[in-house]
């Protein structure tokens, strides 16, 4: 009889022992786990002012990477949303903005904290992650847009740090360990991987189906 059990759990790493599953399904469900499973994450930035030493494409990769809280329930991936829009609506995209304001005669350094979203839900998972370092008299001003992705589109999207399947003393019976990006607790990702596989099992079977019809 197949099982999931988990083993434990804090905020950022689950464990969980697979009993009774076969090979092939564990290790899907360890790289669905990985990047399979959608996030948010900045994808379009527009630069209004950038007068720091880092160039545009350096700054909008940074931002691309910083890891944002997700939620699965209320936002649609792009490609599955009604609106069918190039530019995205308020259902599959959320707005962030970042302004240093007016320069400053100090060296500075501005964090993720900075960066304001329209949505409170839809944020940076930590306020001290470093973007850029500001000198006297440079400023930032940006507008960016975060939508949901998987990470085999982009490693920023990446659901997880790690996702590892280990074996056990007994045969039928392995560990499946999953650290998240903080974008969703490490159970989210498990069940939302668990779904993910077995829709991606059924949309198979469907396809031999035909095939053989």
């Amino acid at each position: 009889m197949s099982s999931l059990e988990i083993i434990s759990k804090d905020d950022q790493k689950i464990a969980v022992k697979l009993k009774g599953i076969p090979l092939q399904y564990a290790n899907a469900l360890r790289r669905v786990c990985l990047n399979g499973v959608p996030v948010f994450a900045i994808d379009t930035v527009d630069i209004v002012m950038n007068s720091s030493v880092l160039p545009d494409e350096g700054l909008a990769h940074r931002l691309g990477l910083i890891p944002i809280t997700t939620d699965l329930a209320r936002f649609n991936e792009p490609s599955k949303c009604e609106c069918q829009s190039e530019t995205g609506c308020s259902n599959c995209k959320v707005m962030l903005v970042l302004d240093s304001g007016e320069e400053s005669d100090v060296t500075r350094t501005i964090f993720s904290d900075e960066l304001s979203s329209e949505d409170d839900s839809i944020k940076p998972v930590s306020d001290k992650i470093p973007i850029v370092h500001l000198a006297p008299g440079q400023r930032i001003k940006i507008e960016c847009y975060a939508r949901l992705g998987r990470g085999t589109d982009h490693a920023k999207w990446n659901s997880a740090n790690i996702s590892t399947l280990t074996d056990t003393d007994k045969e039928d019976v392995k560990v499946l360990t999953v650290e998240s990006t903080g974008a969703l607790k490490p159970e989210q990702i498990i069940v939302a991987g668990v779904d993910e596989v077995s829709n991606r099992v059924s949309q198979f079977k469907d396809m031999i189906d035909k095939v053989e019809a």
